[in-house]
């Protein structure tokens, strides 16, 4: 065999991607852009749970440290600020505000029926509804 004929035939195509090829290549590109933006947002709607379970916490600590030290529940959120239980009411991460929680307030004390009821507990004032299915105002 000489040289010539071991050589692959080649056409006279010129160098390039088919159309076929480039049509694959852009389905590919959507795909894993569709599975980035489902996948950041659920990051997020994650993050801003964190959020609000850490901000819950912290204020409903502050209400019991405010109980344990003056034996009464505070009148608002407010208070907790004021005696420096917390440096600033927390924003809601749902509704993006602070003035939104829902406040619960305290049982009346039958040993000392004259003391006014406060808060005893703070919730989400939002409607929406948690990755787990259930409402952010039950947390």
């Amino acid at each position: 065999m000489d040289e010539q004929q071991a050589a692959p035939v080649r056409a006279s195509r010129t160098s390039g991607f088919t159309l076929m090829e480039m049509m694959i290549v852009m389905v590919l590109i959507v795909i894993l852009a569709g599975i980035g933006l489902s996948v950041y947002g659920s990051s997020v709607q994650r993050a801003k749970e964190a959020a609000l379970k850490e901000n819950l916490f912290r204020m409903r600590d502050a209400i019991d440290q405010y109980y344990a030290d003056k034996n009464k529940y505070p009148s608002s959120l407010e208070d907790l600020v004021s005696e420096k239980y917390l440096r600033a009411v927390p924003v809601d991460p749902f509704t993006t505000t602070a003035d939104t929680w829902q406040t619960t307030a305290s049982e009346p004390d039958p040993s000392q029926p004259t003391l006014e009821s406060g808060i005893s507990d703070v919730k989400s004032g939002s409607e929406q509804t948690a990755l787990d299915g259930t409402r952010y105002a039950d947390w």
